[in-house]
């Protein structure tokens, strides 16, 4: 039993979370945190849903058909931080000296190569003639010339990039005019994510970069929605202090501060289920603040989306049908067979074996809450080496197996069986989902039912030169989003674009062709 004190009590109140929340994280804390049981990855033809031309452009035409009747929402996880863009360029300022060392064998001596290639492609960097232009420099032939436009880019002094939120760096240049990656959600926005004239986009943010994103959008809203045709709604949320999850020692008690307060740490992206969930879109669109492409070739992706959409609305439909059959009781067992049926091949439901052997109410109470949930649309990219989590036929604590999104810290590498099963996934999640959150009556779900808790991470920090355990909640993709039904779909490479590090805005997708 965790003993707080009045100042601890007080602390919790502030922040808004309660102390059974806290006394279940500590549980977590010593209970652990058990690997995902992988049952076999997910593959074409068995949980992954691969579109032909004819298919695409059916689902394409069903997505427009309904687009201007529903009501439309592109969801941005935007609170990134610029810094780990830049890790290998922060490790050139601090450990090269252009007076006393040529780059050329600052490149011999670290082996960073990363520096080389940002040296070469520099030109084509969307920010490369203003910072140039800053440090009064004709190009960056001359090592002090390199080291003063690292300076310039990232110092406090100077351009301070490393410290931006991500999305408003600027990551693509039209003529003379840097834009970010902010605004060019706007324009994507515009192709796929819009009613009639009007685009709604939610960006969560960290709360001290509001005031930076309010400027951004003050700056280039006229010229989206003169651009594109569209006027944009935008709005941000933060992550709520109340999804701070508390930190403990190695032996499972409060860590505490210097001032003797509780350590508190933001709880991951799965904090922000609590973020969706404030919105009641008909069709929400998921993708992260560093995925974009030059507006030239946007209609791949916009073409990409729609399909996702149309899939969904498909679904979305039968499932709506189905739920009312159930609810109204006029089935009869054929009907029963067609709607188990549609949530084993469409919806990917695996029933347990003994489904037979329940009696006909039991049944029918088993096919509602298999349709009664949201409907997450998965875009899924083939395996070209790209790290991130992947599909998975996933058996949980129950013997239930369900479709999953899994990341690999999730999973025991070192178990033989459970590494072989890891590898063999043939495509992994570029975050790119689109999301049914209403039921048949209109209703939405509170989606923070179908969260399963125990699919968080336990890792190890340090604070003040002392180690301790943080707790991450389930990500928003995987065990935030465990309960939902989950459909699959292969999209192109071409889809996926995100920008790691600052080397990547030199890759084609950057480019303007």
């Amino acid at each position: 039993m965790i003993e707080f004190t009045q100042n601890d009590v007080k602390q919790l109140e502030e922040k808004g979370i309660s102390r059974k929340t806290v006394e279940g994280q500590i549980k977590t804390f010593v209970e652990g945190i058990p690997f995902i049981n992988l049952y076999s990855p997910a593959v074409v033809g068995e949980g992954i849903l691969k579109t032909d031309p004819a298919d695409e452009q059916k689902y394409v035409e069903k997505f427009e058909a309904s687009q201007t009747k529903l009501s439309l929402l592109k969801f941005v996880p935007a609170s990134g931080a610029a810094s780990r863009m830049f890790k290998s360029l922060f490790s050139f300022l601090d450990n090269y000296d252009p007076g006393k060392e040529a780059f050329s064998s600052y490149i011999s001596r670290t082996d960073q190569r990363e520096m080389d290639q940002f040296f070469k492609g520099a030109k084509d960097l969307p920010f490369y003639d203003m910072v140039l232009g800053r440090i009064k420099a004709k190009d960056l032939a001359e090592d002090k010339a390199k080291f003063n436009f690292v300076k310039e880019l990232l110092s406090e002094d100077g351009l301070n990039y490393g410290f931006y939120p991500k999305g408003l760096l600027p990551f693509h240049k039209y003529d003379d005019q840097m834009v970010t990656a902010f605004e060019e959600h706007l324009d994507e926005a515009a192709f796929y994510a819009k009613g009639k004239d009007k685009a709604a986009l939610h960006f969560t943010i960290s709360e001290q970069h509001q005031s930076l994103f309010d400027k951004e959008l003050k700056k280039v809203k006229k010229r989206a929605s003169e651009r594109t045709g569209t006027s944009f709604k935008v709005d941000y949320s933060y992550q709520s202090q109340a999804t701070d999850t508390i930190a403990v020692t190695l032996e499972n008690q409060p860590f505490r501060n210097e001032d003797n307060s509780v350590l508190f740490r933001p709880g991951g992206h799965g904090a922000l289920i609590q973020n969706l969930n404030r919105h009641d879109a008909d069709i929400i669109f998921i993708k992260n603040i560093d995925n974009v492409v030059t507006r030239d070739q946007c209609d791949e992706i916009a073409r990409s989306k729609k399909v996702l959409a149309g899939v969904l609305i498909e679904l979305q439909e039968k499932v709506f049908r189905y739920s009312k059959v159930l609810e109204d009781h006029s089935m009869d067992g054929e009907e029963l067979d067609r709607i188990k049926s549609f949530l084993e091949n469409d919806l990917n439901v695996r029933f347990s074996d003994n489904y037979g052997g329940f009696t006909l109410g039991q049944q029918i109470e088993i096919l509602k809450d298999k349709l009664h949930r949201p409907i997450r649309v998965c875009g899924m990219v083939k395996n070209e080496g790209e790290p991130g989590g992947g599909p998975y036929w996933v058996r949980d604590r129950n013997g239930n197996i369900s479709l999953q999104i899994v990341e690999s810290a999730q999973v025991d590498l070192e178990h033989e069986h459970q590494s072989e099963i890891f590898k063999k996934a043939t495509h992994f999640n570029p975050v790119d989902l689109v999301c049914g959150v209403k039921d048949f009556k209109g209703d939405k779900y509170d989606l923070l039912n179908f969260v399963d808790e125990k699919q968080g991470f336990i890792t190890e920090k340090t604070k003040a030169g002392k180690t301790l355990k943080a707790l991450e909640l389930p990500g928003l993709w995987n065990g935030a989003m465990a309960y939902w039904n989950t459909i699959f779909v292969e999209v192109p490479s071409a889809t996926f674009n995100p920008v790691k590090t600052v080397n990547d805005l030199l890759k084609s997708a950057h480019q303007l062709t």
